[in-house]
């Protein structure tokens, strides 16, 4: 399985990932080993979509770092 995850700052920012092992993504995002939200810690899970296919996985978070995929995120998400 792959996940698409969306996560929220502590200042607000959101960040959008992609995963084969959710659990540990997020470990090493409150952890600071991500270079794009240590300085934003802690992150709090908002929601993740889960993938069968790798491919499909990336494309969602390709479209959800888009400007019509962040009016998506606004109003399902949040």
């Amino acid at each position: 399985m792959w996940f698409v995850y969306i996560l929220r700052c502590s200042d607000g920012y959101l960040y959008t990932g992609c995963t084969s092992d959710l659990d540990e993504r997020l470990g090493r995002h409150n952890s600071g080993y991500v270079s794009a939200t240590k300085l934003r810690l802690p992150v709090i899970l908002i929601t993740y979509i889960a993938f069968m296919e790798e491919h499909k996985a990336f494309a969602f978070e390709k479209y959800l770092k888009s400007g019509s995929g962040r009016a998506f995120i606004n109003r399902h998400f949040l």
